[in-house]
């Protein structure tokens, strides 16, 4: 029987070749639109897209998925399941009626922890040690869907929510093919979620500014998971800097000032210990070592980085 896979972003792409190399049949890709980028205002295709069209599959980007053409072709595929991986939009009870044997998603947490849009990049800010992926099937709630398989990962030391998608990434695309042998055999059953439920809300832009405030471990931990987007980010002499790499160091010094600053970087207080910046990237510009950024800038001890 046959297969609709819905997934937008990078992530999505190791399940959908994963699929495609294992013979599915897959009937159709459903991806977001093109989107308008950067400071160009240029249009941006979907990963997704890109994969699916280079394996010669039929991709569709409609607007809205509920009623019109969109859902009476959807109906006429008559899929045995739908599988979800990052598409980013819910999917309404309509089309979630659809397949025969339920939608399936792959989702980056051992939920209940971290339902939600970025649960990736909430684990490693709030300091989780471990984290993985979850084969689920969907209902109408945020992923609150029953369990089908769940695949433990540990978060690296220095992890950044790039490389830690790219890991999960990998380990969902296999456990999705896990999970649809084991439906088809029988062998795999849903089962409810048990634990305490956790969120990972979407980011904006504006979520990448440090809080000084906050201790310097835990905002080691906020550059690594704000990497690679939205970017972790202060301010120096008026100029927007985002740290690219940092390490929390003992001593102290007042909250979000430059408490040192020579040709090996620069260290800036926090509300607990103090943070050694490493490397950064000042806007508009290529990521640089925080010595050059120092010796560019002739900085000094002293200034604000709020």
């Amino acid at each position: 029987m046959s297969i609709v896979f819905f997934g937008t972003p990078e992530f999505a792409v190791p399940s959908l070749t994963g699929l495609i190399a294992s013979g599915e049949d897959l009937r159709l890709v459903v991806t977001q639109t093109d989107k308008l980028k950067g400071r160009g205002h240029a249009l941006s295709t979907p990963p997704v897209k890109i994969a699916a069209l280079e394996a010669g599959l039929k991709v569709t980007q409609p607007e809205r998925l509920r009623g019109g053409v969109f859902l009476g072709e959807l109906t006429s595929l008559a899929p045995e399941f739908i599988v979800v991986v990052a598409y980013g939009k819910i999917l309404p009870k309509d089309v979630l009626a659809i397949p025969a044997r339920g939608c399936i998603n792959v989702h980056a947490s051992l939920l209940p922890k971290y339902r939600g849009a970025a649960p990736i990049t909430w684990a490693i800010m709030r300091g989780e040690r471990k984290t993985g992926v979850t084969t689920m099937l969907m209902d109408e709630g945020l992923d609150t869907g029953p369990v089908l398989l769940q695949r433990e990962i540990r978060i690296d030391e220095d992890d950044t929510s790039g490389s830690l998608g790219r890991k999960l990434a990998t380990e969902g695309a296999s456990l999705l093919g896990d999970t649809l042998k084991g439906l088809r055999r029988g062998t795999v059953k849903p089962r409810p979620q048990t634990g305490e439920a956790s969120y990972a809300p979407p980011l904006n832009k504006e979520d990448g500014l440090i809080d000084w405030s906050k201790s310097a471990i835990e905002i080691s931990a906020f550059i690594r998971a704000m990497q690679p987007w939205p970017g972790a980010h202060c301010y120096v002499n008026g100029e927007r800097i985002v740290l690219l790499e940092a390490k929390a160091i003992d001593g102290g010094g007042e909250s979000g000032a430059i408490v040192k600053a020579d040709k090996g970087g620069f260290v800036i207080g926090a509300g607990e210990g103090l943070l050694s910046v490493l490397k950064v990237q000042p806007s508009g510009k290529k990521p640089m070592p925080a010595s050059a950024f120092v010796i560019g800038r002739k900085l000094a001890g002293g200034l604000s980085a709020g």
